[in-house]
C-alpha cells in the first residue's frame, strides 16, 4: 500500500511540474527580445503624423537597444499601415496580434482605428499602450489593458475655450468638425466650454472624413456671424477651412485641438494660418529651439532621418521611453500582469518637450489631464498659456 501511495504521489508531483513547465510564455516576450507592434497611417490623410511617430519611436528603440535593451532583452518594433481606415486597422491588428504575436500595441494613431483594433488585441491579452489620440474611449470604460497619455480632446477644448472666448470678446461660438468619434469629442468639448460661459454653440457644421471642399461649411459659419470657431479638424481640413475663410474675407478666431498642433501645417501653408490657436502638451521640437536639450535631440533626429522632427516625433519617442520605464520596473520576469502592475505605480516626470508629469493607478488609466495653448505666429508655434488643470 505504501509503495502504491508513493508511486501515486510521485506521479502527481511530476504532472504538476510538467504542467507548470508547459505553461505558454507571455506572448511577445522571448529570452532575448520584446516584440511590440504599432499601427500608423503611413499612406493616408495623416501619413505625415504617422511617419513622425514611427521615426520618433524607432529613435528611442535604437537608443535602448544600443544600451543593452530592457533587462537584457532588445526591442523589436513592427509597423503596419492603416491609411487611417478602421477596416484596415482591424486587419493590421489581426496580423500583429495573431501572426507576429506582439506583447503590446504602442502608439497606435487615430480614434476610429483604435476603437476598431482594440477588441482584436484584448481577446489575446495585448495591451493598448499610449495610443496617439485624445479620445476618452482610450481609457473609458475602464479596462486593465488600456493606458492613455493624452489629455482628452473634450477636456482640451472644454478648458481652453472659455478663456480664449473671454480674451477675444467672442459673441458667437460655432463648430466645424469631422463627422466621426474624433470630431464628436471636440464638438462636445466646445458645448461644455460654451456652457460655462452661459452660451450655446450657435452653429454646428460637419464634414466627412476625406473631404476637400469646405466652401459650404465656411459660408454657413460666416452667415451665422460666428466670431470664434472651434475646429474638429486635422491637417488638410484645417488648411482648407482657413484658406476658404481667408478667400471670402471671413476672419474669426479659430481654435483647434492637439490634432492640429503640428509643424506640418505651417510647412504646407506657411504664414497663411497665422493666428490659429491649438491645444497641446509637448511642444514642437525645432532644431533652433532655445532649449539646448531640445536642440540636441532635434538635430540628432534630423541627422538620422534627414528631416526636421515634429511634435508627433516627440510623442513617439516619449511613448517608447515610458514603455521602457514600466518594463524595467516590472523586472526580468516580464509578463502582461507584471507590466500592468508596474504601470499602476509609475510616475513619469516632465520631459524635455514640456509635457507635464504623468501617473497611472489601478483605477486611473489616463496619465495626464492637462493641456496648454499655442498660437501660430510668423509661421511658427508659440506657447501662449500655462497648463490648465480640469
Amino acid at each position: 500500500m505504501s509503495r502504491a501511495l508513493a508511486t501515486l504521489v510521485f506521479a502527481m508531483v511530476w504532472a504538476s511540474g510538467a504542467s507548470v513547465y508547459a505553461q505558454p510564455a507571455t506572448q511577445g516576450i522571448g529570452k532575448n527580445e520584446i516584440v511590440l507592434g504599432s499601427i500608423e497611417d503611413l499612406s493616408g490623410p495623416i501619413a505625415s503624423y504617422g511617419k513622425q511617430l514611427r521615426d520618433g519611436m524607432l529613435l528611442r528603440v535604437q537608443e535602448i537597444n544600443e544600451q543593452g535593451g530592457i533587462n537584457g532583452r532588445k526591442i523589436r518594433l513592427l509597423f503596419e499601415d492603416s491609411a487611417y481606415d478602421p477596416k484596415r486597422a482591424v486587419l493590421a491588428a489581426q496580423k500583429l496580434v495573431n501572426q507576429d504575436r506582439i506583447f503590446a500595441m504602442v502608439g497606435h494613431i487615430g480614434t476610429a482605428t483604435n476603437m476598431a483594433a482594440m477588441p482584436v488585441q484584448f481577446e489575446k491579452n495585448v495591451i493598448n499602450f499610449l495610443p496617439v489620440t485624445a479620445a476618452r474611449e482610450m481609457y473609458e470604460p475602464p479596462h486593465r489593458l488600456k493606458f492613455s497619455f493624452a489629455a482628452t480632446y473634450y477636456d482640451q477644448i472644454r478648458l481652453a475655450l472659455p478663456k480664449l472666448a473671454k480674451d477675444k470678446g467672442a459673441k458667437k461660438i460655432c463648430t466645424l468638425y469631422q463627422d466621426d468619434d474624433f470630431g464628436l469629442e471636440v464638438q462636445r468639448g466646445a458645448e461644455a466650454g460654451a456652457k460655462t460661459l452661459g452660451m450655446q454653440v450657435a452653429e454646428k457644421t460637419t464634414y466627412k472624413r476625406g473631404a476637400t471642399d469646405f466652401s459650404s461649411q465656411v459660408a454657413r459659419l460666416k452667415a451665422a456671424g460666428c466670431d470664434l470657431v472651434v475646429l474638429g479638424t486635422i491637417i488638410r481640413e484645417t488648411i482648407g477651412t482657413i484658406g476658404e475663410a481667408r478667400k471670402s474675407g471671413y476672419t474669426p478666431t479659430f481654435l483647434g485641438s492637439s490634432a492640429v498642433y503640428t509643424d506640418v501645417l505651417h510647412k504646407l501653408a506657411g504664414k497663411a494660418l497665422d493666428g490659429l490657436y491649438a491645444t497641446h502638451t509637448a511642444a514642437v521640437p525645432y532644431t533652433d529651439d532655445p532649449s539646448q536639450p531640445v536642440r540636441f535631440w532635434a538635430n540628432k533626429y534630423k541627422t538620422k532621418f534627414g528631416e526636421d522632427p515634429g511634435v508627433f516625433s516627440a510623442y513617439g519617442y516619449g511613448i517608447i521611453d515610458i514603455f521602457q520605464m514600466a518594463a524595467v520596473k516590472a523586472g526580468p520576469n516580464l509578463t502582461t500582469d507584471s507590466f500592468v502592475k508596474a504601470m499602476e505605480t509609475l510616475r513619469v516626470p516632465p520631459d524635455i518637450f514640456g509635457s507635464p508629469e504623468q501617473t497611472w493607478t489601478a483605477t486611473k488609466r489616463l496619465g495626464n489631464e492637462q493641456s496648454r495653448l499655442s498660437q501660430l505666429q510668423e509661421g511658427r508655434w508659440k506657447v501662449v498659456s500655462d497648463y490648465v488643470k480640469p
